[in-house]
């Protein structure tokens, strides 16, 4: 496990040739290309906008605008929840590939993650720029942090994706229950509802056992809320439990690493 680890950094001119053809075959043959990783997030931002300002109004003074508070979770939750989709189905699609001896399989679930980050990257210029139109910016001296909270949802985002991408390999029905299991996570994940909520302080047990929570609310407290809400300032809120779910997410890497390894050889036969 160790030596096929170590080797893995040597491969990083592979994954990088990987996920640029990633990126370029999602948008083949459309007309806008790649320019539609730009699009697709504000055109999300701006159905989200209309809704909630003129259709569904959001009253809560802490949120508003409600359609940047919700973004800035939404944003790092279409990179999860996509990673992990896609993770499912990549050992399986990528059989030619692993057939073939010398090809490291476990490259193909971190490509998958990594094209997810790089769009999850180009909408964050679509916030801004909605930040700057509704006059509502980010404490700066939270900003920062915001890489360390990007590499804590990496390695745990890519540990959890070497697990499904491999289980999946020997059990099919995983991709439907993945998919199950993410929707239930996403309104287990204040993302759509502030975390300060009476109903969310009520369960903050449940909440605090969820690694997703501690991200989401992280990339609030850090792009959203400013140090005069109370209790908000990221140093002085989530700081710590980020880097507790860094630690933790390492630990898990190297777990989902090791039942990767234990794994590899059944891959070929098995896809």
């Amino acid at each position: 496990m160790w030596r096929n680890l170590a080797r893995l950094a040597r491969y990083r001119s592979l994954i990088a040739s990987l996920v640029s053809r990633e990126l370029k075959a999602r948008y083949r043959g459309s007309v806008l290309g790649f320019f539609w990783s730009f699009v697709n997030p504000l055109l999300l931002l701006s159905v989200y906008t209309f809704v909630f300002a003129y259709i569904m109004p959001n009253d809560e003074p802490r949120t508003r605008p409600y359609s940047v508070f919700m973004f800035c979770g939404l944003l790092p939750w279409t990179w999860f929840a996509a990673s992990i989709n896609e993770s499912a189905g990549s050992l399986i699609s990528g059989g030619n590939l692993i057939k073939k001896v010398l090809f490291p399989a476990e490259v193909l679930p971190i490509v998958t993650v990594l094209a997810n980050m790089v769009h999850f990257l180009l909408g964050l210029p679509i916030l801004a720029a909605f930040m700057i139109g509704t006059h509502h910016y980010p404490s700066w001296a939270n900003l920062p942090w915001f890489p360390l909270v990007v590499l804590v949802q990496l390695i745990f985002t890519s540990a959890l994706a070497l697990i499904v991408s491999s289980l999946t390999v020997h059990f099919r029905d995983l991709r439907d229950l993945v998919a199950n299991l993410l929707t239930f996570w996403f309104f287990t994940t204040p993302i759509i509802y502030d975390y300060q909520a009476s109903y969310v302080q009520k369960l903050k047990w449940f909440f605090n056992i969820n690694p997703f929570f501690h991200l989401s609310v992280s990339y609030q407290e850090i792009l959203f809320f400013h140090p005069e809400h109370a209790g908000e300032t990221f140093v002085h809120g989530h700081l710590q439990w980020c880097l507790v779910l860094g630690a933790a997410s390492i630990v898990f890497f190297l777990f989902a690493y090791w039942i990767f390894d234990r794994l590899r050889d059944s891959f070929a036969e098995a896809v």
